[in-house]
Protein backbone atom coordinates (compact mmCIF):
# COMPACT_ATOMS: atom_id res chain seq x y z
CA UNK A 1 0.00 0.00 0.00
CA UNK A 2 1.42 3.40 -0.93
CA UNK A 3 1.05 6.21 1.55
CA UNK A 4 1.22 9.85 0.63
CA UNK A 5 1.76 12.49 3.30
CA UNK A 6 -1.36 14.51 3.71
CA UNK A 7 -1.79 17.92 5.21
CA UNK A 8 -4.39 20.62 5.13
CA UNK A 9 -4.07 23.51 2.76
CA UNK A 10 -2.24 26.53 4.02
CA UNK A 11 1.01 27.14 5.80
CA UNK A 12 2.20 23.53 6.14
CA UNK A 13 1.80 22.83 2.44
CA UNK A 14 3.35 26.16 1.47
CA UNK A 15 6.36 25.71 3.73
CA UNK A 16 6.96 22.17 2.55
CA UNK A 17 6.60 23.21 -1.09
CA UNK A 18 9.09 26.01 -0.52
CA UNK A 19 11.57 23.65 1.12
CA UNK A 20 11.07 21.10 -1.63
CA UNK A 21 11.65 23.66 -4.37
CA UNK A 22 14.71 25.13 -2.69
CA UNK A 23 16.63 21.98 -1.90
CA UNK A 24 18.17 19.70 -4.48
CA UNK A 25 19.15 17.39 -1.63
CA UNK A 26 15.46 16.72 -0.95
CA UNK A 27 14.89 15.80 -4.58
CA UNK A 28 17.48 13.02 -4.28
CA UNK A 29 16.52 11.79 -0.81
CA UNK A 30 14.67 8.50 -0.20
CA UNK A 31 10.86 8.61 -0.20
CA UNK A 32 9.13 9.92 2.90
CA UNK A 33 7.84 7.41 5.41
CA UNK A 34 4.49 8.39 6.87
CA UNK A 35 4.53 7.70 10.59
CA UNK A 36 1.04 8.95 11.25
CA UNK A 37 -1.70 10.17 8.94
CA UNK A 38 -4.52 12.27 10.34
CA UNK A 39 -6.30 12.46 7.02
CA UNK A 40 -7.01 15.71 5.32
CA UNK A 41 -6.43 16.78 1.76
CA UNK A 42 -3.52 15.39 -0.21
CA UNK A 43 -0.74 17.95 -0.68
CA UNK A 44 0.19 16.41 -4.05
CA UNK A 45 -1.55 19.14 -6.12
CA UNK A 46 0.64 21.76 -4.46
CA UNK A 47 3.80 19.85 -5.36
CA UNK A 48 2.58 19.39 -8.92
CA UNK A 49 2.18 23.15 -9.21
CA UNK A 50 5.97 23.39 -8.81
CA UNK A 51 6.32 21.51 -12.12
CA UNK A 52 9.42 19.65 -10.92
CA UNK A 53 10.97 17.14 -13.34
CA UNK A 54 10.17 13.53 -12.44
CA UNK A 55 12.90 11.42 -10.86
CA UNK A 56 14.70 9.05 -13.18
CA UNK A 57 12.73 5.83 -13.54
CA UNK A 58 9.62 6.96 -11.62
CA UNK A 59 6.20 7.30 -13.24
CA UNK A 60 4.64 10.74 -13.47
CA UNK A 61 1.66 10.91 -11.06
CA UNK A 62 -1.68 11.97 -12.51
CA UNK A 63 -2.51 15.67 -12.31
CA UNK A 64 -5.25 16.48 -9.84
CA UNK A 65 -7.12 19.70 -9.19
CA UNK A 66 -5.89 22.10 -6.54
CA UNK A 67 -8.62 22.70 -3.96
CA UNK A 68 -10.30 26.05 -4.45
CA UNK A 69 -10.39 28.72 -1.80
CA UNK A 70 -13.72 29.96 -0.47
CA UNK A 71 -15.27 32.70 -2.58
CA UNK A 72 -16.09 34.80 0.47
CA UNK A 73 -13.59 37.51 1.34
CA UNK A 74 -12.82 37.87 5.02
CA UNK A 75 -11.88 41.05 6.79
CA UNK A 76 -10.05 41.76 10.01
CA UNK A 77 -13.41 42.49 11.63
CA UNK A 78 -14.30 38.82 11.08
CA UNK A 79 -11.52 37.92 13.54
CA UNK A 80 -13.18 39.88 16.32
CA UNK A 81 -13.85 39.69 19.17
CA UNK A 82 -10.42 38.56 20.39
CA UNK A 83 -10.25 37.26 23.94
CA UNK A 84 -7.23 35.89 25.75
CA UNK A 85 -8.49 33.84 28.68
CA UNK A 86 -5.06 33.57 30.33
CA UNK A 87 -4.17 37.27 30.17
CA UNK A 88 -5.60 40.30 31.94
CA UNK A 89 -4.49 43.87 32.62
CA UNK A 90 -2.10 44.01 35.57
CA UNK A 91 1.47 44.08 36.83
CA UNK A 92 3.88 41.70 35.12
CA UNK A 93 7.29 41.27 36.75
CA UNK A 94 10.35 42.27 34.72
CA UNK A 95 12.53 39.31 33.78
CA UNK A 96 15.36 38.29 31.52
CA UNK A 97 14.78 35.90 28.63
CA UNK A 98 17.07 34.58 25.92
CA UNK A 99 15.35 34.71 22.53
CA UNK A 100 18.02 35.76 20.03
CA UNK A 101 16.56 37.22 16.85
CA UNK A 102 13.12 37.87 18.33
CA UNK A 103 11.52 40.98 16.87
CA UNK A 104 10.40 43.29 19.68
CA UNK A 105 6.68 42.92 20.31
CA UNK A 106 4.18 44.16 22.80
CA UNK A 107 0.82 43.01 24.10
CA UNK A 108 -2.03 45.39 24.85
CA UNK A 109 -5.78 45.21 25.22
CA UNK A 110 -8.75 47.51 24.94
CA UNK A 111 -8.57 48.84 28.50
CA UNK A 112 -7.53 52.03 30.33
CA UNK A 113 -4.22 50.59 31.54
CA UNK A 114 -3.15 49.58 28.01
CA UNK A 115 -4.15 52.96 26.57
CA UNK A 116 -2.10 54.81 29.22
CA UNK A 117 0.85 52.45 28.60
CA UNK A 118 0.69 53.10 24.83
CA UNK A 119 0.69 56.87 25.41
CA UNK A 120 3.64 56.60 27.82
CA UNK A 121 5.75 54.05 25.87
CA UNK A 122 4.78 54.88 22.27
CA UNK A 123 8.06 56.59 21.34
CA UNK A 124 10.13 53.72 22.78
CA UNK A 125 8.00 51.15 20.93
CA UNK A 126 8.41 53.07 17.65
CA UNK A 127 12.20 53.35 18.16
CA UNK A 128 12.32 49.55 18.61
CA UNK A 129 10.04 48.94 15.58
CA UNK A 130 7.99 46.81 17.95
CA UNK A 131 4.92 45.02 16.63
CA UNK A 132 1.80 45.01 18.79
CA UNK A 133 -0.69 42.25 19.47
CA UNK A 134 -4.08 43.34 20.75
CA UNK A 135 -4.94 40.36 22.93
CA UNK A 136 -8.33 41.51 24.20
CA UNK A 137 -10.59 43.61 21.99
CA UNK A 138 -14.27 43.32 21.18
CA UNK A 139 -15.00 45.51 18.16
CA UNK A 140 -13.43 46.95 15.03
CA UNK A 141 -14.13 50.44 16.39
CA UNK A 142 -12.19 49.70 19.59
CA UNK A 143 -9.30 48.33 17.52
CA UNK A 144 -9.33 51.46 15.33
CA UNK A 145 -9.23 53.65 18.46
CA UNK A 146 -6.19 51.76 19.74
CA UNK A 147 -4.46 52.13 16.37
CA UNK A 148 -5.09 55.86 16.40
CA UNK A 149 -3.61 56.08 19.89
CA UNK A 150 -0.62 53.94 18.81
CA UNK A 151 0.20 56.56 16.15
CA UNK A 152 1.83 54.45 13.44
CA UNK A 153 2.63 51.29 15.39
CA UNK A 154 1.46 48.01 13.89
CA UNK A 155 -1.38 46.51 15.95
CA UNK A 156 -2.87 43.12 15.07
CA UNK A 157 -5.73 41.42 16.89
CA UNK A 158 -4.56 38.04 18.15
CA UNK A 159 -5.17 35.80 21.12
CA UNK A 160 -2.17 35.88 23.43
CA UNK A 161 -2.93 32.63 25.26
CA UNK A 162 -0.31 30.53 23.48
CA UNK A 163 2.37 33.19 23.93
CA UNK A 164 1.35 33.64 27.56
CA UNK A 165 1.76 29.93 28.17
CA UNK A 166 5.17 29.78 26.47
CA UNK A 167 6.54 32.84 28.28
CA UNK A 168 4.72 32.45 31.58
CA UNK A 169 2.83 35.72 31.17
CA UNK A 170 -0.28 36.53 33.16
CA UNK A 171 -0.75 40.24 32.52
CA UNK A 172 -0.43 42.98 29.94
CA UNK A 173 0.50 45.57 28.72
CA UNK A 174 4.00 44.21 28.27
CA UNK A 175 7.02 44.62 25.99
CA UNK A 176 8.83 41.46 24.91
CA UNK A 177 12.33 41.74 23.40
CA UNK A 178 15.06 39.21 22.62
CA UNK A 179 16.52 39.82 26.08
CA UNK A 180 13.61 40.52 28.39
CA UNK A 181 10.02 41.09 29.35
CA UNK A 182 9.06 44.39 30.93
CA UNK A 183 6.26 46.84 31.42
Amino acid sequence: MTHRPKCGTGIAASVFAFLLAGSSALAQSPPLIVVEDHGGISALPFYQALDLPPKQGQPVPPITDVPSTPGTAFSEADMLPVRSDHLSPGDEPRRVIQAPGLTPMFLVGDDDRSRAWLRERGDILRDLNAVGLVVNVETAEALADLRELANGLTLSPSSGDDLAGRLGLRHYPVLITATGIEQ
